[in-house]
């Protein structure tokens, strides 16, 4: 096994093993924590709707079993990221995400200009979207979880009214809405990227098209363990 840049300990999730001249990109507890992550998301915007959406409210009813199935999506919500960090693979992602290169922003200035070209948006396992969108959402659901819990338990921080806490979770749910939505049409849009999520293998030609560096940056953590072998 080998190091990837931006970790620090050995890891088999690059381009290490391959199937079929097909790279693996995710391994199954990643993906397992991506698909029960997004389905507490949409189970907590879904019960959010037949809570706040009138409309929706009269058709669907049983507010009270709404309620408790919100409140008790979203607070486990951050459970399948913490039984991730259990995975080796799990980890050595999370420093890429939280890891911002030169050509990140050299990716940021291409998106600002429109400049759709891959060539000109270059990019390691994740882009500069990818990495600013795993770190909003993930601040975004540590607020939501702490305006729930003022919600909740309304004595818990008495100089924090609940109104405060209702609009500041009213506001950011409906951010999270347009923001989930966006991330899902992105998906949509790259079926190599659904299918490398859905069964942990992409093409070696997109990885080298949109994920160039990813591939340069293993070739590089290779030598370095060859070497420090030697």
């Amino acid at each position: 096994m080998r190091s990837t840049a931006g970790s620090t300990e050995p890891t088999d999730t690059a381009t290490r093993p391959e199937h079929d001249g097909r790279v693996r990109r995710f391994s199954t507890a990643e993906r397992m924590v991506h698909r029960a992550t997004g389905y507490l998301m949409l189970l907590c915007l879904v019960t959010a709707a037949c809570l706040y959406l009138g409309p929706v409210a009269q058709l669907v009813g049983r507010r009270h079993l709404m309620v408790t199935v919100h409140e008790w999506s979203g607070i486990s919500l951050p459970l399948p990221f913490l039984l991730g960090l259990l995975s080796p693979a799990f980890r050595a992602d999370l420093r890429r995400l939280n890891r911002f290169a030169v050509y990140d922003r050299q990716w940021l200035r291409a998106g600002r200009r429109r400049r759709t070209s891959p060539e000109g948006r270059p990019a390691g396992k994740f882009n500069a979207g990818q990495k600013l969108y795993a770190g909003w959402i993930a601040g975004a659901v540590l607020v939501m979880m702490f305006t729930g819990l003022l919600m909740w338990f309304m004595g818990l921080l008495p100089f924090i009214s609940r109104t405060s806490a209702i609009f500041v979770h009213d506001i950011v749910a409906w951010a999270i809405t347009f923001v989930v939505l966006g991330h899902m049409r992105k998906a949509f849009e790259d079926p190599e990227a659904r299918l490398g999520m859905r069964t942990g293998y992409v093409s070696r030609s997109w990885v080298q098209r949109y994920h160039s560096r990813w591939l340069k940056e293993e070739h590089v953590g290779d030598v370095s363990e060859r070497r420090t072998v030697e």
